[in-house]
């Protein structure tokens, strides 16, 4: 069996989200609360890695930080300027900080597109003694029949993709993400945060949700609409709407 590339080595995909940016500002979920207050309190200057269309930036901004974003897309950094956020476009791994420093570094559902070791050095660089790094990311559990429609839908119409979805996301998904691209820096062994909570969809709102992934930015439309059938079809029989599992993990990680 042939092994599958790295997401960070999907660069095409990792620079797609772009591509209905209103879309994708609309329909993602954003930060608990608590998780937000957390990454503030490490200090006021954030730069915000693969900010997209200013997410987390607008939540950090709305508790008193400064925020940089970078981000490769040109697109999703236009989208996060009209909503007053200051982009700058690169990968990560070749921005320059130019001699800048900040309190925090911080990734919203992000950090996998960046090169593990390269995308920490950068890091650990932009970093002022003390300061934080903060990765995390979503894991949403929808309801198995849901779940189970949209993997079968998805290797029927996409069969070529090497994006593989785990149907059973589990609390350490992301953690091997994490301790590559830790190994071997001054960073501190990372801490881990979970935030569970809940979301109610209807099937118009799930269903413009799922196409600002990853799986679906660069397909047909003929493929994602077959994709998008399946699923409503079993969100309609489930009368309309659904609740969705929520688990937010957050790694944070002191520069030393």
């Amino acid at each position: 069996m042939p092994t599958l590339p790295e997401p960070h080595q999907l660069r095409q995909t990792a620079e797609s989200f772009g591509v209905d940016a209103e879309r994708y500002d609309r329909a993602r979920p954003r930060y608990p609360a608590a998780l937000i207050d957390r990454l503030a309190a490490a200090g006021r200057d954030v730069l915000d890695v693969g900010c997209g269309t200013g997410i987390v930036a607008r939540q950090l901004r709305d508790r008193g930080c400064a925020v940089l974003g970078v981000e490769p897309d040109e697109r999703m950094a236009q989208f996060a300027r009209t909503r007053g956020i200051d982009v700058e476009v690169a990968a990560f791994e070749q921005w320059d900080a130019k001699g800048r420093t900040f309190d925090a570094v911080v990734a919203g559902q992000s950090w996998h597109w960046v090169e593990p070791a390269r995308g920490a050095r950068k890091a650990a660089e932009a970093l002022r003694p003390g300061g934080l790094l903060g990765l995390f990311w979503h894991l949403f559990v929808p309801p198995e029949d849901i779940a189970a429609a949209f993997g079968e839908a998805f290797r029927k119409a996409v069969p070529e993709s090497p994006i593989k979805f785990n149907r059973t996301p589990t609390r350490d998904a992301y953690r091997p993400v994490v301790e590559k691209a830790l190994a071997g820096t001054e960073f501190g062994e990372p801490e881990v945060q979970f935030y569970e909570w809940h979301h109610d969809y209807t099937r118009d709102e799930y269903l413009d949700l799922l196409p600002t992934q990853g799986g679906l930015t660069r397909v047909s439309d003929e493929q994602r609409a077959a994709v998008l059938t399946a699923v409503g079809a079993v969100i309609d029989a489930r009368g309309g709407q659904f609740t969705c599992d929520y688990t937010t993990v957050l790694f944070t990680a002191e520069n030393r």
